[in-house]
């Protein structure tokens, strides 16, 4: 493809959906940044929650994973589901219950003030880091298709996409996101589709003939139970995809700001059951891809590149046909905006609300601090991004999943006591409990093989790390006399 077309496809692309933002936006107050008022259509939150879940960090780097761990990453999907399950049927109804905006204005009702910043915190350092992983695999491959033939630095790269991202939000926030979300879902759910079918003719295969080759080829194997040890172990990777899904969707502001859009509990519960469905034939697709490009490659003796995630990138963009090519590059901006542009939203909500304490402050100077907070996280994110091109050298999925682990962990440990136990906790102990858990969770992950006879951790870090929280918080916690809590 020529630097001349991806340049026009990406100004058209960017064009209609800054065009649609604006249309969104307009009359749009503070309150619309962050609630939508309430009024969004429950099938539209769950078609633009498939963009934003699955993220450029799938479209890249689950086909590149292929390679090494086959189709693995399946048995995390199925956690996925078991995960989204225990939101739709316990989360979400605790959020509606309280008519919350901030999910974290839980732990302020359930404990205390230095428990809900904690919390808060927490998702603001999680949310930023993976934005930043998300959005550092989109100026990859535009570095790759566009700007190294221009000779234009990495740093204009990720500045251009930071820009883009703060135009098309700043006005509307998650009243225009549910839309512009929905459209690029639109997009990404094409490319998966198109380039599964043109690869699938680059080899000579019919509709069958490609789920045969896929079947019968090294790559297909899904469920692993052999090896505990192993980091493709069933119970690792199933329980692992439970509670990721549970944190990084259920205690996560952005995802569950979506939700909370919904008119009610019981369409926001239809969002999440229908984006279940759709969520296992899009990762399906994603893993058939992987392994029809690793085919691909083989047959015609092309070289791998130094890092799977860019696999795809390079077949598509400098070995395929325009239309695979066109069809990748608007795939990946649009999953990974989808995720960008929402995850700026949130981290701008989450701010204002749990830390500016906005419901006590005129519009006027709502409108003036809900701006500042806008800019200082897109500036926040494009540094990120490049602190991460510096010193990244794995994998960007288990890139975001392992910093997952670190920073969920605490939240999940968090939401666990307060849901699962009756027991008050000295509140001012909390935020050292939660950052001694990561601590202690990498201290651990790093002598496990020595320690562990040999076990090596994986995404179950997570689990790990919300355990150590939980098991901190019971030792702050306040006894409470037996009548008392019989009376719970």
């Amino acid at each position: 493809m020529s630097s001349n077309l991806i340049f026009f496809i990406i100004v058209a692309y960017f064009g209609m959906l800054v065009a649609v933002s604006f249309y969104t936006a307009r009359g749009a107050d503070t309150h619309a940044f962050f609630t939508a008022n309430k009024r969004s259509p429950w099938w539209l939150v769950a078609f633009g929650m498939i963009g934003t879940s699955i993220s450029g960090v799938t479209f890249i780097s689950v086909p590149g994973e292929v390679g090494s761990g086959q189709f693995a990453y399946f048995q995390f999907v199925l956690g996925n589901l078991v995960g989204y399950f225990i939101i739709a049927t316990v989360l979400l109804p605790l959020y509606y219950r309280l008519n919350l905006i901030s999910i974290y204005t839980y732990l302020e009702k359930r404990f205390g003030f230095w428990s809900y910043k904690t919390g808060a915190f927490f998702f603001l350092v999680s949310r930023t880091v993976g934005a930043a992983f998300r959005l550092f695999l989109a100026a990859a491959v535009l570095q790759i298709g566009l700007f190294d033939d221009w000779g234009v630095p990495f740093e204009i790269n990720v500045l251009i996409t930071i820009v883009l991202i703060w135009v098309i939000t700043f006005k509307g926030g998650i009243k225009t996101i549910i839309w512009t979300d929905s459209l690029q879902t639109i997009f990404l759910v094409s490319a998966v589709i198109i380039s599964v079918v043109l690869i699938g003719r680059e080899l000579g295969l019919s509709a069958g003939g490609l789920l045969q080759t896929v079947k019968d080829s090294d790559y297909s194997r899904v469920f692993f139970f052999d090896n505990p040890k192993d980091s493709k172990y069933f119970f690792k990777k199933f329980f692992a995809g439970m509670f990721i899904a549970i944190a990084m969707t259920g205690l996560d502001q952005d995802l569950m700001q979506k939700n909370l859009t919904c008119k009610n509990l019981k369409e926001a519960q239809k969002n999440m059951f229908s984006f279940c469905l759709v969520f296992v034939v899009i990762n399906l697709l994603f893993l058939t891809l992987g392994a029809l490009l690793y085919l691909y490659s083989t047959r015609e003796g092309i070289s791998l590149p130094a890092r799977a995630d860019y696999l795809f990138p390079t077949l598509a963009l400098k070995h395929f046909g325009a239309l695979a090519g066109i069809s990748f590059l608007l795939g990946i901006i649009a999953a990974s905006y989808a995720s960008a542009d929402s995850a700026l939203a949130a981290l701008t909500t989450s701010f204002c609300i749990d830390f500016l304490e906005f419901g006590k402050r005129p519009e006027t100077e709502r409108l003036r601090l809900k701006t500042i907070v806008h800019l200082s996280f897109s500036f926040l994110l494009f540094i990120v991004i490049l602190i991460f091109n510096k010193i990244n050298d794995q994998s960007v999925v288990s890139a975001v999943f392992t910093a997952a682990g670190y920073t969920y962990g605490p939240l999940l440990g968090l939401y666990a006591f307060g849901l699962f136990t009756k027991l008050p906790v000295r509140d001012r102990f909390v935020p050292f409990i939660c950052l001694a858990s990561p601590i202690l969770c990498y201290i651990i992950n790093t002598h496990s093989q020595e320690w562990l006879n040999g076990y090596q951790f994986g995404f179950e870090l997570l689990i790990l790390n919300g355990a150590l929280t939980f098991l901190g918080l019971l030792l702050v916690s306040k006894r409470l006399p037996v009548e008392t809590i019989v009376k719970m």
